[in-house]
């Protein structure tokens, strides 16, 4: 009868407190149970509560058919759902912590295991090893921080994950996460979560995700896989229903979102595990018993077990070479114990996968933004693109390594040659010093070590287009810096403070806000940008209720069809390829399209062999009014920087203004050099939402660019009048002659 009620009181809990008749009468039946049966035999008594029991699962059937999205996040909150130890004491024969464990381990949220599937072929026992990464919530709650890992932790992952490919064992991730925790001391959430996600895109062993609650880059952090699968009851968006309640309903302070809100925010962003199966972000869905998953539930883990084996089964054949008959029999038979199949893969194979990886997630979200091109543009496109491809190969693939090659012997048998001849001209020039029909050369010498070098005459300079004027400039007022009190800057007139001064100020040196034409009209030669795929359009995939508007009304004040801009264009004569992130809109909030604009800028400059900039003149993050659709732009975008930078590519970025959340933490934050104009703020998450999350008042100065700085997010500070000076500095300096790696 207690354990009737406790189930009775869990349905309560997950469906929101609501008045539900149906529970009401059957808590009283249970409170009325011992009376009504006091007379009765043991066996009768038995057979009563037995009704009870099979009257109460029908109720939980039925309860469990009209589960809402907001009614599932319950579920995967609620303290006795299985978490992580339970799947390792039930799921697989056996395991060893690893990585630190309890209060004494590095962010003991994060739970590392080396464990052992053992499956049976006739008398022989094999033993196959995986190791084990996720996020643990129970077993110690009260220093497991909820799920919410700390950068530390999310290192802690990355470091044996990396160990797993080198010992070719296959990566089991399991995702429960509500999101990572938001602070920046060093490595910093941002950077981690992106170093993560650049790391397992290229990770040569077979990864299975298998998500319960997938917070939005706290999951991304581990959720990067080849299969992904996701329990019935869980739930994977970009942000929690309440943070998306609270932005929409512009809800500040200490004020909470109206409930109906929230449940409204809960099913358009379309974070159930059949809405991700129907968007293609998951592979499979693992049932779980009505009204969720609890620990003492024994089947459930048969279920994970069966499925995360024939999961990471497929992946590996298919990338293996023999393995025709082993697939058909996966195909066609749910039920497979006798089919064995080896995890570890050759050379060959582990290239197969890594690239079969990136087609997985490069195809994702292709249905979630809008195409404007006309058909003409689009063959046009194509045709581009196949003469990009065509030249690239001729030129780097043929004619290059066959010239590099010839150099490389010119140099051996030139360097051979000067051997001799200095040895011979060295002799020559002795002896006729010794005649003395040689003058003495050592005033000479010591001219040109100490005398002073002539200079050069100035090369012309390619003029940038200083056409563009800021609005800011036409205002007949005098602007104050927000430093004067303390620095001492005086009052400057707005048209000399937003066009000499280029914004900046001439005391302090703080960079006022600028918009994004300046930089355009600026930084780069007069007449050569080139812009392309401006008709790939924001849009509305989760029909987010009033949000077509929205994105309407900023494609009408922008001028703009989405937050990215791509173009190509010359600096100092040097061609370079650009994505822009432009505050204007929607905050420079990242969706599909812009994740689709910023994949393809990056095949262009790939193709083309050019270096790739991406000035980020401020984004908000992930458009969280697309859900998924907006997060799964974090490995997506990420995939194409790796593929970039690992075909040679030069990748540069450069943050204005405030740049926060999936973006940084994700296809920007991988990058190799990164800078900050002076007055930027950036991070993982804004100063508002630290609080909200962790109760933490943070110093103004928390996430300035120095600060950033200081932790290793960025390599430098520049002020916004030497944009285009360093930025032509770096690509001579980083990229070199041919301004992409090799």
């Amino acid at each position: 009868m207690q354990e009737l009620l406790n189930r009775v009181n869990y349905a309560r809990d997950i469906l929101g407190g609501e008045t539900r008749p149906e529970l009401d009468a059957f808590t009283k039946e249970i409170a009325d149970f011992p009376e009504k049966t006091k007379d009765l035999s043991d066996d009768q008594t038995i057979r009563g509560a037995e009704a009870l029991d099979a009257r109460l699962s029908a109720m939980e059937s039925a309860l469990d058919a009209r589960l809402t999205a907001m009614d599932k996040v319950r579920i995967v909150r609620h303290p006795q759902r299985a978490c992580l130890k339970d799947i390792l004491e039930n799921v697989y024969d056996n395991y060893t912590e690893i990585g630190g464990q309890d209060e004494h381990s590095i962010d003991p949220g994060m739970l590392i295991a080396r464990a052992y599937i053992t499956r049976h072929r006739g008398k022989k026992v094999i033993n196959q090893p995986v190791m084990v990464v996720g996020q643990e919530k129970g077993h110690g709650e009260e220093f497991r921080n909820g799920g919410s890992i700390k950068p530390w932790g999310n290192s802690k992952a990355l470091k044996y994950m990396k160990v797993a490919a080198l010992e070719q064992i296959p990566i089991h991730a399991y995702v429960n996460t509500p999101g990572s925790y938001p602070v920046e001391d060093f490595p910093g959430a941002a950077q981690q979560i992106a170093e993560n996600i650049y790391e397992m895109a290229g990770l040569p062993v077979p990864i299975v995700a298998i998500f319960s609650e997938g917070g939005s880059g706290g999951a991304e952090a581990i959720g990067m896989a080849d299969k992904r699968l996701m329990l019935s009851h869980g739930y994977y968006s970009v942000i929690s229903p309440e943070g998306a309640a609270a932005i929409e309903g512009r809800i500040r302070g200490s004020q909470r979102a109206p409930v109906e809100l929230i449940e409204s925010c809960a099913i358009s962003q379309r974070i159930t595990a059949q809405d991700n199966l129907k968007n293609g972000y998951i592979d499979e869905i693992i049932e779980e018993p009505p009204l969720g998953v609890r620990a003492d539930h024994f089947d459930f883990y048969r279920r994970v077990r069966e499925q995360v084996i024939r999961a990471t089964d497929e992946v590996a054949l298919g990338v293996r070479g023999v393995r025709l008959f082993r697939a058909l029999a996966m195909r066609h038979f749910k039920k497979h114990e006798d089919i064995i199949v080896r995890w570890s893969l050759n050379e060959k194979a582990r290239e197969r996968l890594i690239a079969k990886r990136f087609k997985k997630y490069r195809k994702l979200a292709q249905h979630a933004y809008k195409d404007n091109r006309s058909l003409l543009e689009k063959l046009n496109a194509t045709s581009s693109s196949i003469v990009s491809n065509t030249t690239s190969l001729v030129l780097y693939g043929l004619i290059k390594p066959f010239r590099q090659r010839i150099e490389r012997i010119m140099e051996e048998v030139t360097d051979e040659v000067h051997v001799i001849t200095a040895k011979v001209d060295n002799c020559f020039r002795k002896g006729l010093k010794q005649c003395g029909l040689l003058p003495n050369g050592d005033k000479q010498k010591e001219m040109e070590l100490t005398g002073l070098s002539e200079t050069e005459p100035a090369k012309p300079s390619a003029e940038a287009d200083t056409g563009y004027v800021s609005p800011q400039a036409l205002e007949d007022r005098e602007v104050t810096c927000p430093h004067a009190a303390k620095r001492g800057c005086l009052d400057i007139w707005a048209r000399d403070l937003f066009t000499d001064f280029a914004g900046v100020c001439p005391h302090c040196g703080y960079n006022f806000p600028m918009e994004y034409q300046w930089y355009i009209h600026n930084v780069f030669d007069q007449g050569s940008l080139r812009e392309f795929n401006r008709d790939i359009a924001s849009g509305n995939p989760t029909q987010f209720p009033n949000f077509e508007e929205r994105v309407e009304a900023a494609k009408k004040k922008t001028g703009l069809q989405s937050s990215c801009m791509t173009f190509n264009a010359t600096l100092e004569g040097m061609r370079v390829t650009c994505a822009t992130l432009i505050a204007n809109f929607r905050g420079g909030s990242v969706g599909a399209a812009e994740g689709e604009k910023f994949i393809r800028a990056l095949e262009l400059a790939q193709s083309k062999h050019q270096p790739f900039l991406a000035y980020i003149h401020g984004t908000a993050g992930i458009r969280i009014q697309e859900g998924v659709n907006g997060l799964i732009q974090m490995p997506r975008v990420t995939m194409a920087v790796r593929k970039y930078i690992e075909e040679g590519g030069l990748y540069i970025v450069l943050y204005d203004t405030n740049s926060y959340a999936g973006p940084v933490a994700s296809f920007l934050g991988c990058s190799p050099y990164q800078y900050a104009v002076r007055s930027s703020r950036l991070g993982f998450a804004g100063p508002g939402v630290i609080k909200e999350t962790t109760g933490l008042e943070i110093p103004p100065d928390y996430h300035n660019s120095y600060k950033a700085l200081s932790r290793g997010h960025i390599q430098g500070v520049w002020s916004r009048k030497d944009i285009r000076k360093n930025l032509h500095q770096a690509f001579l300096t980083i990229g070199g002659r041919n301004l992409y790696y090799r």
